[in-house]
């Protein structure tokens, strides 16, 4: 399979969204399926529908194809299949839009309603079929459902159970998700699509996998706070993303704030590449599932050197791609991948990150979703760290451990870091002069950090008379805050 960058990611004028339809206007009707015009030349649409060996009315079938036709992200595509259907789109582009051979024709039919420009938008749509076209020669992409099927996956198509509601936020939506693992983590909670009418590998349909729902007033499938620890995360989605090129502070930090997270419930969303995101599937999968997003096909265990931790991935959570099986991780891929990532997470937090680091457009499409931000600091000699420092000064929440990532997802008012940090252990009674008053404060402060002083030396220090200097060194001597050295006095060393 080819994958071409520029016609996937086409700036010219979207043929569906570059025209402004009237209030309240529907999409126009497809051409009846018997019908075709004389002054065409094209063979009739039984014909066309034939080059694809196939059942094309078939949801699952027609979602699968068009992730295979068009490149993620395409919005061509999105807003053919938005405004139609998959189904009907796909025999738009068979019967309207090919000919008998299965080449574009330069000007079909424009199966979107819009106003003027009727003989652009004829062209652009007929651009939009060329993309397409030679995808389908010897296509079946029910190979690609079988590759699947023995892989042990699941075809997850929009409105069903298991099918993440935030990715319909999207401006160009994922046509359907191919999973391995377990798809129940992709879904936050139990809701009204538990009754839909089908699920991956019911009644011997294609895709494979668990059955997602259940009819006839049966249990609900399971979600992802079914498989999650009990905690004030439990059956959120948190994003941890950052540079491949990391260092070893970033490594740490994510890999711990993964654990802690996942500890809490909290299922952590990455990437599956080098540097941040292999730390953080690490540090994760110690505590429990970790869900990651692929650029390629969930065949394709890229980076190779992870191949390791991509397994231990599926085996406990799940990896989840937009494309069918074989298709390769291209650089665009890398791209468009990151807006699911945002959308399937209620937050992201980017935990280090380069000047131009590809997190930083995971970061953008969160903003973009209106989900929350965050971004660690790091050094500020490190090169590593400017991308999250950047995005600081643009209005991120400093992140700088889990419960300021949870703090991002969870209700207002459920976490609350700064309580927890005051009573941690190792935070207690760490100030110098915590739980002290008066005099006592004042001549503790006054007396040198590391040598003795004497009681009159304190005495000018503090501003106080010597009597009130002896009455506080006898009160810090008994709390175990300083020690007399024959006439001199000094600080008790901490232990």
């Amino acid at each position: 399979m080819t994958a071409d960058a520029d016609s996937a990611l086409d700036p010219s004028p979207d043929p569906v969204l570059g025209g402004t339809a009237d209030a309240g206007e529907r999409p126009a009707a497809l051409a009846p399926r018997g019908a075709s015009d004389p002054r065409s030349g094209c063979a009739p649409p039984h014909r066309r529908r034939a080059l694809l060996p196939y059942d094309i009315d078939d949801e699952a079938l027609a979602r699968a194809t068009w992730s295979r036709l068009a490149e993620p992200a395409d919005r061509a595509a999105c807003a053919l299949v938005g405004a139609l259907g998959a189904v009907p789109a796909l025999a738009w582009l068979l019967q309207e839009a090919l000919d008998a051979e299965g080449r574009a024709l330069p000007a079909p039919p424009a199966p979107v309603a819009s106003r003027g420009g009727t003989a652009r938008q004829r062209a652009a749509w007929g651009k939009a079929a060329g993309r397409w076209a030679p995808r389908l020669a010897g296509m079946d992409i029910r190979r690609e459902l079988d590759v699947l099927e023995r892989l042990g996956g699941s075809l997850v198509l929009p409105g069903e159970a298991w099918w993440p509601v935030g990715l319909d936020e999207l401006d160009n939506p994922p046509h359907c998700l191919w999973v391995r693992g377990d798809p129940a983590l992709l879904s936050e909670a139990r809701d009204e699509r538990a009754d839909s009418d089908r699920g991956p590998g019911a009644d011997g349909q294609p895709g494979g996998g668990a059955e997602p729902t259940v009819r006839d007033g049966g249990e609900a499938p399971r979600a992802r706070g079914d498989l999650v620890a009990a905690g004030p995360g439990a059956g959120y989605a948190l994003a941890l993303v950052g540079s491949r090129a990391s260092t070893d502070y970033g490594e740490r930090v994510a890999a711990q704030m993964a654990y802690d997270l996942t500890s809490w419930g909290a299922v952590v969303v990455s990437g599956g590449a080098f540097g941040i995101d292999a730390a953080a599937h690490r540090g994760a999968l110690r505590a429990g599932p970790t869900l990651s997003v692929s650029a390629g096909g969930v065949d394709r265990l890229y980076p190779a050197a992870n191949t390791g931790l991509l397994r231990a991935v599926i085996d406990s959570g799940a990896l989840v791609a937009e494309v069918p099986p074989g298709c390769q991780p291209g650089r665009h891929r890398f791209l468009t991948r990151n807006r699911l990532i945002a959308a399937m997470s209620g937050a992201t937090v980017v935990a280090e990150a380069a000047w131009r680091s590809g997190a930083l457009s995971t970061a953008r499409h969160a903003r973009d979703l209106g989900r929350g931000l965050g971004a660690v600091p790091g050094p500020v000699t490190s090169m590593e760290s400017v991308g999250c420092h950047r995005l600081l000064r643009g209005g991120a929440v400093c992140v700088t451990d889990a419960e300021d990532a949870l703090e991002l997802v969870a209700p207002l008012g459920s976490v609350d870091p700064e309580a927890s940090r005051a009573a941690a252990p190792g935070n207690a009674g760490s100030g110098l002069l915590d739980g002290l008053t008066g005099d006592a404060a004042v001549v503790l402060d006054a007396l040198p950090a590391r040598a003795t002083a004497t009681v009159e030396a304190l005495a000018r220090s503090a501003g106080r008379s010597e009597s009130e200097v002896v009455s506080a060194l006898g009160l810090l001597e008994l709390s175990g805050r300083v020690e007399r050295d024959g006439m001199r006095w000094r600080r008790r060393a901490v232990r």
